[in-house]
């Protein structure tokens, strides 16, 4: 099978690299490189966004990515690459000819549908976000362009398959007047192989360690964890995430500022950005890996925890619900609830042989669930229906 992935702003060349790559950009490539071990030809389109890059560039692991020309070949925020997205949905027309394509992101779906149209090529769709949730949740703070919204209910209605992440994304979809017959559930994956429970561990004190990874935005929860940490005695928290160098991140210093009101400044410590191949180490150090954000589409983070066999203490909200079985691998909280998160977090630390149980458990549901081996699997099975043309697409 020819498989077109568009991924407009997340270059899986970025997670090849071996930097601080964020879940969007594994998630490409790794689904990618699965798809071509079980035989498929893939092309990823993503935008160019630096003069030197070349057209086309293969990969070690056997797919090709395509940089296309849309807007200036400079880097531009996510949220306004969309005036760019005719220009983006041209190239496509004139460049591929696979059998399906698989878009991520609302704006790669937007360009994939419109050149797709009148085609007669499938397009799968997955979101990994969606504007209402995002709004509902943020607000003002919401920077989306006003017409996301709108954009995302049209890429639901023109791809013949959505391919959502969580049960909790499903829910959202056919409530934005999506038809459930054509959403399938389709989680993110880990690697196994990266993410073991032997290897280095990072250097750690004498203290337990809570261990908390995501951007440095208020929506990650951090704020909750600092509040619930005078609960926890004994217990440092390491927050990884954001830039390397926080001297200048406003986030960064409201986080610490939070610490010494709550009297546990020595207790907290913000270590930046973390390239991907030191986050195994780092998670193996932890006794249990805290997240607890406000909303999440996924979170891959209690995934990789998971991987490692560390317990984890989530909020019950998004894809956590799905990933974290709640008293088998870890402690579901409800968000934005200090003194239930120092509780899930006392019940876990205290209890050794509970936490080896949840970090076993884990291990086994990873493997069993949420491979790249298996989430390729079970997106082939979504091409195979949309390719058969069995129902799944909807009539216009």
């Amino acid at each position: 099978m020819r498989i077109a992935m568009v991924s407009e702003h997340a270059s899986p060349l970025a997670a090849l690299g071996g930097a601080d790559a964020g879940g969007q950009n594994v998630h490409v490539a790794a689904l990618a490189a699965a798809m071509v071990r079980r035989g498929h030809e893939v092309v990823v389109y993503t935008r160019r966004d630096a003069e030197e890059l070349p057209r086309r560039v293969p990969t070690e692991d056997g797919y090709e990515v395509v940089h296309v020309p849309a807007g200036p070949a400079v880097q531009v925020p996510k949220d306004g690459l969309l005036p760019h997205m005719a220009e983006f949905a041209r190239f496509l027309r004139q460049d591929w000819s696979p059998d399906v394509v698989h878009s991520h992101f609302w704006m790669s779906g937007l360009a994939s549908v419109v050149a797709a149209r009148d085609s007669g090529i499938p397009v799968v769709h997955t979101y990994h976000a969606l504007g209402t949730v995002k709004r509902r949740h943020q607000g003002a703070r919401d920077t989306s362009p006003p017409e996301r919204i709108s954009v995302e209910r049209l890429v639901g209605r023109e791809a013949a398959a959505v391919a959502a992440t969580c049960e909790d994304e499903v829910q959202e979809l056919t409530g934005m007047g999506l038809w459930r017959s054509k959403i399938s559930v389709v989680p993110c994956g880990v690697d196994p192989k990266v993410f073991t429970t032997t290897g280095p561990v990072a250097e750690r004190t004498a203290l337990r360690r809570i261990v908390s990874v995501g951007r440095l935005v208020p929506r990650k929860g951090f704020d909750d964890l600092i509040a619930a940490l005078p609960g926890v005695p004994g217990t440092e928290l390491v927050i990884a995430g954001g830039s390397r160098d926080l001297t200048n991140d406003p986030e960064a210093q409201r986080l610490l500022s939070r610490a010494e009101t709550h009297g546990v400044a020595d207790r907290v410590s913000l270590v930046g950005q973390v390239d991907r191949a030191d986050m195994p180490a780092l998670l193996r150090s932890a006794d249990v890996v805290a997240c607890v954000p406000w909303y999440e589409p996924f979170g891959i983070v209690p995934l990789e925890a998971m991987a490692c066999g560390v317990p984890v203490v989530a909020s019950a909200v998004g894809g956590l619900k799905d990933t974290v079985a709640h008293g088998v691998t870890g402690v579901l909280t409800p968000p934005r609830d200090p003194r239930a998160l120092g509780r899930a977090l006392r019940k876990v630390l205290a209890d050794r042989s509970r936490g080896m149980a949840y970090g076993i458990a884990g291990r086994d549901r990873v493997e069993a669930r949420y491979t790249w081996d298996e989430v390729a699997t079970r997106t082939e099975m979504v091409y195979q229906k949309v390719c058969a043309n069995d129902g799944l697409a909807v009539a216009r």
